[in-house]
């Protein structure tokens, strides 16, 4: 028996998932109680009192339908999410990546849930299981309260240490050293500042890195990172060359003071659209904030950084859904209580978009009486359902948050180079996409077309010589 709409289904937590998930609910004519600790109470992660705050980066990654996240993008974007629209709204210079600008991403999102006609915003914490519908969105730092009331429930908690990069003041930069570029001209052609080192600068700096002293956790707490957000120091201890070929690779890029490839570089991407402040790409850190202010002020260019936010670790928390979770989304153990985002297991700001969005499709399907048909795993959409109900594990896979990848999605027949293997899991999605899209309890609508990024700008002529 489906239960009873009469009652509003109480949200808890309005970050990307649950106020994708409060939106979606309320688009399909139900009543929500969105329920948001902020602005009485923050976990040690968040800064702001605003909804959907994002914490670790202000991107939200390539934009390429042709990479996995990319395609989820298009999709979100078909299927008219809160989240993507504000974030095409608020969009600053990155690329071929999305990326915004945070505080008007976040006061979008909160204006489009404050404005709903369906939605009932409630602050302050909660620290016990709600009655009735409940989606727990509480996202990798679910308050020691609410996790406690909800363990009779689910069991052993996962977890792993999450990491943010540092931010840093635009005028503090020395501009005589950066230049600005991306990598092969993509975007803008000059969306990134760059700061290169040479090999000499590079070990050093690597080095200090490995010696700097770092946050310790608590003697109980058991260090483990998610592989796509590992901090600096982590990659560095890897070994020499490590962040050379990774987020300090200087490929695609030229020192127009030397005409050279560095041999490394420091990448910065702009926060705000007013380019006061930028972040440092791949630089997430545990290491203690004087250490980061000494280390990081050795990369050219930084000598007088002001620091406008330091790294910081935290400890994140996630089930194991596919032992715990029915193909709903609902819990195994008390099918009323749904859940979204990274408490899931999913990984990333457009994931826990996703997922929210998902659990809002379920739920709906259970209070109508209809039956739940995610979008097909072909899709992206389906990979994040497909990871999250283990339907993409083989069996005794140790259950781990992910992005999206297209290791997730069902293999693509024939062989094919990487390039185009992509393009044809794209050209699958798409077309399978077009063929789930009667069945969604919502318009959606046809392919985006977004515009090509425009062409990288012809280089700056030669001041003239002064005899």
């Amino acid at each position: 028996m489906a239960p009873s709409t009469s009652s509003p289904i109480t949200v808890i937590g309005a970050g990307l998932a649950g106020s994708e998930c409060a939106y979606q609910l309320a688009r399909l004519g139900h009543a929500v109680v969105l329920r948001e600790q902020k602005p009485q109470k923050r976990s040690p992660a968040h800064q702001s009192s605003g909804f959907a705050e994002l914490v670790c980066s202000n991107s939200m990654r390539s934009d390429n339908p042709e990479s996995a996240i990319g395609l989820l993008h298009a999709e979100l974007r078909r299927v008219g999410s809160l989240i993507l629209g504000a974030a095409d709204r608020q969009r600053v210079p990155a690329g071929d990546a999305l990326a915004v600008d945070r505080e008007l991403f976040s006061a979008d999102v909160q204006q489009q849930l404050a404005s709903h006609p369906n939605v009932t915003v409630v602050p302050g914490e909660v620290t016990e299981v709600p009655e009735g519908l409940v989606v727990f969105a509480t996202g990798p730092l679910t308050s020691v309260a609410l996790t406690d009331a909800l363990a009779p429930h689910v069991g052993e908690k996962l977890y792993f240490y999450d990491a943010i990069a540092p931010i840093v003041a635009t005028e503090s930069i020395d501009m005589s050293i950066a230049f600005r570029q991306s990598r092969y001209g993509k975007g803008g052609g000059d969306d990134y500042l760059n700061l290169p080192m040479t090999k000499d600068e590079y070990t050093r700096f690597v080095t200090e890195l490995r010696a700097g002293a770092k946050v310790t956790p608590h003697a109980f707490e058991e260090p483990k990172y998610f592989e796509g957000c590992l901090p600096v120091e982590v990659m560095a201890d890897r070994g020499e060359d490590t962040l050379a070929y990774g987020p300090m690779k200087p490929v695609g890029l030229r020192d127009p003071r030397t005409g050279q490839q560095p041999h490394a570089v420091v990448q910065l991407r702009m926060e705000d659209r007013g380019g006061t402040a930028w972040n440092l790409v791949g630089f997430q850190t545990r290491l203690t904030w004087p250490e980061q202010k000494r280390i990081f002020g050795l990369i050219p260019g930084l000598a007088n950084a002001e620091w406008l936010r330091m790294g910081q670790i935290h400890r994140n928390t996630f089930l194991d859904s596919p032992r715990l979770l029915s193909k709903d989304l609902s819990l195994k153990a008390a099918p009323r209580l749904f859940f979204a985002g990274q408490i899931t297991g999913v990984e990333g700001y457009v994931e826990s978009t996703a997922c929210g969005y998902l659990t809002a499709l379920a739920l709906h399907a259970q209070l109508t009486g209809a039956a739940f048909s995610p979008p097909p795993a072909t899709t992206a959409l389906g990979a994040i359902y497909r990871h999250v109900t283990g339907e993409a594990h083989p069996d005794g896979y140790r259950y781990q948050p992910t992005n999206v990848v297209f290791a997730l999605f069902p293999p693509i027949e024939g062989r094919f180079k990487k390039a185009d293997k992509r393009a044809k899991y794209s050209e699958r999605a798409v077309r399978d996409f077009d063929a789930w899209a009667p069945l969604a309890p919502h318009p959606v609508s046809p392919m985006p077309q977004l515009p090509p990024p425009p062409a990288p700008k012809p280089p700056s002529a030669p001041a003239p010589v002064v005899a």
